[in-house]
């Protein structure tokens, strides 16, 4: 049996890899960005630049414990396990087969054996192979229809990895917004009640008419029902974040989340990179070009199955009555096979085969397509969004001061008899809906620093 090895190996290496290569599509993307890169590349660690130890300490906290990135993990290991069968699927299998048995033969029968022979052991012990020899490349295309799988695996990872990061900086920020609303409030409320108190006097001495009086109280039951919505958005922020954060069920319903100083982040330039570079950082399009590479290898698969199916068989061992001379010359036993089986008839299965297998690549790519064009779209709206942004930002707070300024002026002239009370209580609704449009926009502001560096790849 050793002797028709090398023969076999030629047989193999002369053999064909049925199926198209694997060629990524041609995809018109654009030479740059058109807008002012640095020089520095994107950071391993981009939310660094917040400035927030207590924010980098809860990215690394979810990196360690989040559950969805673990289960991305186990996918991971099933991938590779599917990957190390497959691969095992053209390759020899070798195996031992023993078996010891005790017959016995009718003694009436017209060719009766001899007394000896009546009862008789039979020992047996040998060393059995089989190979499905690969000539068509079906294994070899499974092989890479695996390995592309694997890597798709690995690159889901990375998008859940990178996901995850993103979802708890932005709800980190949402939870501090939440904050500074929650303050904003609480003080607004503790002014109109002092407001209230100052009214609720001149309306007893007969200063301001009952109008004035429920107008203000009115402005006071809004300020108070204000506090507990935010609130419930607060707990609701904090028990997402803790989710996110892989904690346990305990503190996911306690949902402590510390909090780091107030710092405004460092301006943000479009990190230094090609366009053409998004498509190997961004996991999305690895997921979806391997994708696209497994089912072009399941062509090749589909092709391989219209030629024969090459196998070769063969045992070497021992068989005797008695155990002792198992090993012996005379108990020598072999046997080499060569099988072929040539499909005939299968009633179209083959041809549909090949038929999905092509339908299916088709559809891989043009995902595949879809995938790069709205990667580069979501970077598009990502560097308008970082710039427009801080304009916004910058806008709400210029607005807030001139409010500020413009409700001390009021009550000024109010306190004077200049103006009337609704004219102050006007601004200062005003006032309240600017001061909380600036947070959000202070959050929406980092949120699209988040949405930059996930659109270019983390």
């Amino acid at each position: 049996m050793i002797k028709f090895l090398p023969l076999v190996a030629a047989l193999v290496l002369a053999g064909c890899t049925m199926g198209p290569d694997y060629v990524r599509p041609e995809m018109d993307v654009p030479k740059d960005f058109a807008t002012r890169q640095s020089t520095v590349p994107v950071a391993d660690r981009w939310w660094a630049l917040f400035n927030d130890p207590v924010l980098e300490k809860l990215v690394d906290e979810a990196l360690i414990a989040n559950r969805d990135l673990k289960v991305a993990a186990e996918r991971i290991e099933q991938a590779r396990a599917q990957f190390v069968i497959t691969r095992a699927e053209g390759l020899p299998r070798v195996g031992i087969e023993g078996s010891r048995s005790r017959d016995r033969s009718s003694e009436r029968i017209g060719f009766a054996p001899p007394a000896d022979a009546v009862e008789t052991d039979t020992n047996r012990l040998v060393l059995r192979a089989a190979w499905d020899i690969d000539f068509w490349g079906k294994y070899r295309r499974g092989n890479e229809a695996a390995r592309a799988e694997l890597a798709a695996t690995e690159a889901g990872r990375d998008a859940i990895r990178l996901s995850l990061i993103g979802e708890v900086v932005r709800g980190y920020f949402a939870l501090k917004a939440l904050d500074d609303a929650r303050v904003v409030s609480l003080r607004t409320l503790e002014t109109r009640r002092q407001g209230l108190s100052m009214q609720q006097l001149r309306y007893d001495s007969g200063i301001v008419s009952e109008l004035e009086l429920s107008q203000v109280q009115s402005d006071v039951a809004g300020a108070e029902a204000l506090v507990p919505a935010i609130e419930q958005r607060r707990t609701r922020q904090e028990g997402a974040l803790a989710l996110l954060l892989g904690r346990s069920p305990r503190a996911v319903f306690q949902a402590v989340i510390d909090r780091g100083p107030n710092q405004p982040p460092m301006a943000v330039e479009v990190p230094a990179g090609l366009p053409s570079e998004l498509l190997q950082r961004r996991p999305d399009l690895r997921i979806a070009e391997q994708r696209l590479v497994a089912a072009n290898a399941r062509i090749g698969i589909a092709r391989a199955n219209y030629f024969p199916a090459i196998s070769l068989t063969g045992f070497f061992g021992g068989e005797s009555q008695q155990l002792s001379d198992l090993f012996s010359g005379p108990a020598r036993t072999w046997s080499i096979a060569a099988g072929l089986l040539q499909p005939v008839f299968g009633a179209g299965q083959l041809i549909s085969a090949e038929e999905i297998a092509d339908s299916r690549t088709r559809e891989a790519a043009l995902l595949y397509e879809q995938a790069v064009a709205n990667a580069f779209r979501e970077t598009r709206d990502a560097i308008s969004a970082q710039s427009t942004a801080r304009e916004i930002a910058t806008a709400q707070q210029v607005r807030e001061r001139a409010l500020s300024r413009a409700f001390d002026l009021a009550r000024i002239r109010y306190d004077n008899g200049t103006v009337s009370l609704f004219d102050v209580l006007e601004v200062e609704r005003q006032l309240l809906l600017v001061r909380l449009e600036s947070i959000d926009a202070e959050r929406d502001r980092r949120a699209a620093i988040v949405d930059l560096y996930l659109a270019l790849g983390g």
